[in-house]
C-alpha cells in the first residue's frame, strides 16, 4: 500500500481544472489586491460621506466585485491603447483614442450600475466624481502594494546583500 502520493501505482494522472475553473482560480496577486480594495474602500466609506455601505461584509463583497470590474475595464483599456499605438492613419487613431475615453469614461458608470444592480440601496459608491477618484485611488494603492510586495520578492537580490554587514577589514 504506497504511504504517499509520490509512490502512487494508478497510471491515471491527475485531473486538470477545466477552463472554467483555471479561468476562477485566484492568484496570490488577486487576494492582495482584494484586501488592498477592502482598505481603500473602506476609508472611503468613513471619510467620503457619497460612499456607502450598511457593513463590511457588503464592502468586503463590493471589493471583490471592484476587482472583477476592474481587471475587465483594465484588459479593454489595454487593448485599446494598444490599437492606438498601432493605427497608421488618422481615422484609425481617432477611432481608437474615442474607444479609449469610451473605456475611460464608460468604465465608471459602468461600475456605478454593477454595485447597484448587485447590491441596490445598501452599497452606494457616489456619483461620477467619487467612483472615478474611487477607482484611481484603487489603482494606485494596488500599485504601490505590488511594487512594495515586489521589491521583497525580487529574485536578483540576494538575502545576503540585504542582510549581513560587510565585515570591517
Amino acid at each position: 500500500m504506497p504511504t504517499s502520493p509520490s509512490e502512487d501505482p494508478s497510471p491515471v494522472p491527475p485531473e486538470r481544472p477545466g477552463p472554467l475553473l483555471r479561468v476562477l482560480r485566484a492568484t496570490p496577486e488577486d487576494v492582495v489586491d482584494v484586501f488592498v480594495y477592502v482598505v481603500v474602500l473602506n476609508l472611503a466609506i468613513e471619510y467620503v460621506p457619497e460612499v456607502i455601505s450598511e457593513g463590511f461584509t457588503l464592502s468586503l463583497l463590493t471589493a471583490v466585485l471592484l476587482k472583477l470590474a476592474l481587471e475587465v475595464v483594465l484588459v479593454v483599456k489595454k487593448r485599446a491603447v494598444a490599437r492606438l499605438r498601432s493605427a497608421m492613419t488618422v481615422p484609425a487613431r481617432l477611432t481608437a483614442a474615442v474607444l479609449l475615453w469610451v473605456a475611460a469614461a464608460g468604465s465608471k458608470v459602468a461600475v456605478l450600475g454593477l454595485v447597484d444592480l448587485v447590491f441596490g440601496d445598501a452599497v452606494s459608491l457616489g456619483g461620477f466624481v467619487s467612483v472615478t477618484l474611487l477607482v484611481v485611488t484603487l489603482l494606485l494603492a494596488r500599485a504601490a502594494v505590488r511594487r512594495l510586495l515586489g521589491d521583497q520578492h525580487d529574485p536578483t537580490t540576494s538575502s545576503a546583500d540585504t542582510d549581513a554587514a560587510p565585515a570591517p577589514e
